[in-house]
């Protein structure tokens, strides 16, 4: 008879950083290979930098060439945003991109009557896009001040393992719609993609050319290359000549009008669009995608340092991230992106895909964006790359972010009724709220708060709209409202106290310091 299995075997302890990875925060790549993935980064940051100008540009009243600037200017300052995150910020491998938390507010600013009463297009949407700047620059002073004040280091005080799961974890699975939603706009690429992606990555890892293992770190740029061959290879040969418009925008690699209408060389310069127009109803609005994206960001940093086999983010290095994050809005706002700035999911998933979390290499993908959106038309040819391809890879990328999420229920006890209701309700309702507000929205033109105040409807339907804001909501008042006292050890709290501060572990000082010893003028608390 088999002796009862030990106790070891059956359970894992649990891991303050992720094992396995082959390059973790400040262990370098060889300069070939960093800069090969650096540039994967951007090939991947591209999709959500060209899908929203290509969604909000045209209501706007732009034309094609608006688009291919805004593209740019979008691109330009998330290369700067990047580089100064992970210099001064958080230091966290994390690109800093465009966010559709600004939607709501944006789509509001756009349908403002006294912009709507302008007959010429173009002169509308300089209208637009100065209006849309005036309330980003406004808005961007609630993360500036909740960063640098270090309020926001202190309201992490009120965060545990099991509250931040269903934040972390739906960081990830709050973006499904972008997923096979997307992908499935054009099967006949979307799907392949998937498949291929997941072959190469994930069963091909271990194949080794000169003992490198070529497929598992460069699986994107390989199947975007092959997928985006293949999809130019069905435009070329009329494939979609008779199909819907539709069909054609999602599926053609020529539909996107990136390349004819961009300029050779152009650099972006802050007020391009003109002095910005300021009004309070737009700017509150504005206030409330801030505040999402200060949320959104909060459960990516804690992704991006598991993923870079880092210690969770003490609560200071959290709060400057989120300055200088800020910062980022207000230059946002001053170049003129038409949205604002947060942290890009995809890319933190890739940290995980090709298990390389260096620092170094997201630098790298921050000069390139910069590069590619001062050269024009080299930066359109990648830009038109169709999104399902993107979103087929996203399948992949914000479902690894969201599983790093439940990974931090290994700190809690998950035989505390109290842990499993905490986690389950705010998990449920993170994904229910925001689905309700989305359905209402599409079928009624607008959203559940439809009162004469514009700035009140646009704050409570783009904080409802956010899965990780409703999640963080619910989860941090049940968890710090249901016997909280009793709970601590089940809470996972003496585990997580100790990255609270600078000096509580020493590993901190490692991931985190400022460089140029800079800590000599900001000393960590």
């Amino acid at each position: 008879m088999a002796a009862p299995p030990k106790p070891e075997e059956i359970s894992h302890p649990p891991m303050d950083q992720l094992q396995g990875l082959e390059y973790c925060i400040d262990s370098n790549p060889a300069w070939g290979e960093a800069i090969a993935l650096g540039f994967q980064h951007y090939i991947l940051a591209l999709g959500t930098a060209v899908m929203i100008p290509s969604f909000l540009v045209p209501l706007m009243g732009g034309t094609d060439g608006d688009k291919v600037r805004v593209v740019q200017t979008l691109l330009f300052v998330e290369g700067i945003n990047t580089l100064l995150q992970t210099l001064f910020g958080t230091r966290l491998p994390t690109v800093i991109g465009g966010s559709w938390a600004f939607a709501v507010p944006i789509i509001s600013i756009i349908h403002d009557s006294s912009l709507t009463r302008i007959a010429d297009p173009h002169e509308r949407f300089l209208g637009t896009m100065r209006a849309i700047q005036g309330a980003l620059i406004v808005a961007s002073s609630v993360q500036i001040i909740l960063g640098y004040s270090q309020l926001w280091a202190i309201c992490s005080r009120f965060f545990s393992p099991v509250g931040m799961v269903p934040v972390i974890a739906l960081a990830g699975f709050g973006l499904f719609d972008r997923g096979f939603p997307q992908a499935g706009q054009c099967v006949e690429i979307g799907v392949p993609m998937f498949i291929l992606f997941v072959i190469f990555s994930q069963y091909l890892k271990n194949f080794q050319f000169r003992q490198w293992p070529v497929l598992e770190r460069f699986a994107l740029i390989i199947t975007i290359t092959v997928i985006w061959a293949y999809a130019h290879l069905l435009t070329a040969s009329g494939a979609y000549r008779h199909r819907p418009d539709a069909t054609q925008r999602n599926c053609r690699t020529d539909k996107a009008n990136l390349i004819s209408t961009a300029p050779w060389i152009k650099i972006p310069y802050p007020l391009q669009w003109g002095a910005p127009t300021f009004d309070a109803g737009h700017a509150f609005g504005m206030m409330a995608a801030v505040l999402v994206s200060l949320i959104e960001s909060t459960g990516a940093y804690k992704a991006a340092s598991r993923l870079a086999s880092a210690t969770p983010p003490p609560a200071h290095v959290l709060s400057r991230g989120i300055g200088w994050q800020g910062i980022g809005i207000l230059f946002s706002g001053l170049f003129g992106t038409a949205t604002g700035c947060t942290v890009s999911i995809e890319n933190v998933g890739l940290l995980g895909s090709t298990r390389v979390g260096s620092r170094r290499v997201i630098q790298i993908s921050a000069g390139f964006m910069i590069f590619f959106s001062i050269l024009g038309k080299f930066g359109a040819l990648f830009a038109s790359i169709p999104f399902p391809i993107f979103a087929a890879v996203y399948c992949v990328l914000f479902g690894l972010v969201a599983s790093v999420g439940l990974s931090f229920l290994q700190f809690t006890n998950m035989n505390s009724m109290r842990n499993l209701f905490v986690a389950g309700v705010s998990l449920f309702l993170g994904l229910s709220i925001p689905e309700y507000f989305r359905e209402y929205t599409t079928a009624a033109f607008h959203g559940p708060s439809h009162t004469k105040a514009g700035w009140f409807n646009d704050f409570l339907n783009t904080i409802f709209l956010s899965s990780p804001t409703v999640a963080m909501m619910v989860a941090v008042f049940l968890d710090n409202t249901l016997d909280y006292k009793d709970s601590a050890k089940d809470r996972g709290m003496p585990w997580w106290v100790k990255f609270r501060s600078f000096k509580g572990d020493s590993r901190n000082e490692e991931f985190y310091t400022l460089p140029f010893n800079l800590n000599r003028f900001f000393p960590p608390s």
